[in-house]
């Protein structure tokens, strides 16, 4: 019976923004919505940074120990976005970014600017599934936070950061996923799954990112199940963590 009322109601959302999907049908949309979306991350963005700025505090904290010989960290951001993770980051960073948008680049210059302590060593337009402009083992770490939800494929992202990264080198993740498949909550994020992907530039709300990573080759994964409130959203359950090449 909830898989009948999952499509009622799906369709019903549907039929309430019939607008967006003939702009999306006819191609208009998504370059439309690409040119919005920074904007409207600009505004979301540190609200949500302030619900979730402890765990991010923790999981950045030892950063520092993934520096290479010679002490410099290496990072590369995936998604990079409006650039709310440069906080985190320890001083003399080197940095590299890149985001499939081209419109975040103002924003992303903007946080530079109010982050001194990070070098901006490259800024690349491309898509986590294919980051060949970053050479093999180049990396120290890679961060993606609240990325991996709206990729093509999460397979193909991970075994690009697993070629970037240096042997021994890590993968910090902050991701929201799939519920308890048996909770109210996956029955809404079902519901709202076919809409969402508009609004979210392509984001899923029940993506099984945890499993994904599992089945990539990391030697060490550490992952914690978190929520981020208000806990009645469909993006409340996350998992939080960083996994070692």
């Amino acid at each position: 019976a909830p898989m009948v009322l999952v499509t009622l109601l799906q369709r019903c959302i549907q039929l309430l923004i019939l607008p967006v999907h003939v702009f999306a049908y006819v191609g208009l949309w998504d370059s439309f919505y690409k040119k919005v979306f920074p904007y409207i991350m600009a505004k979301i963005a540190p609200i949500y940074n302030h619900k979730v700025y402890k765990q991010k505090q923790v999981l950045f904290s030892n950063l520092r120990k993934f520096a290479g010989p010679s002490g410099q960290l290496m990072l590369l951001e995936i998604g990079t976005g409006t650039g709310t993770n440069f906080q985190f980051y320890p001083a003399g960073c080197q940095l590299t970014c890149t985001d499939p948008n081209p419109n975040f680049r103002k924003f992303l210059l903007k946080s530079l600017s109010e982050n001194q302590h990070l070098k901006l060593e490259r800024l690349v337009v491309a898509s986590g599934e294919d980051l060949h402009q970053i050479p093999d083992s180049s990396m120290d770490v890679v961060v993606c936070t609240l990325v991996l939800c709206s990729v093509t494929s999460i397979q193909k992202v991970l075994a690009e950061v697993l070629r970037v990264l240096r042997l021994g080198g890590a993968f910090y993740f902050l991701e929201h996923v799939a519920a308890d498949h048996s909770s109210w909550t996956y029955f809404w994020q079902k519901v709202c799954d076919p809409v969402w992907k508009y609004f979210g530039d392509g984001c899923s709300l029940s993506r099984e990112t945890q499993k994904e990573l599992e089945k990539t080759n990391f030697s060490e994964l550490n992952l914690r199940h978190i929520h981020v409130t208000p806990y009645w959203i469909p993006t409340s359950p996350h998992i939080i963590g960083y996994a070692v090449k």
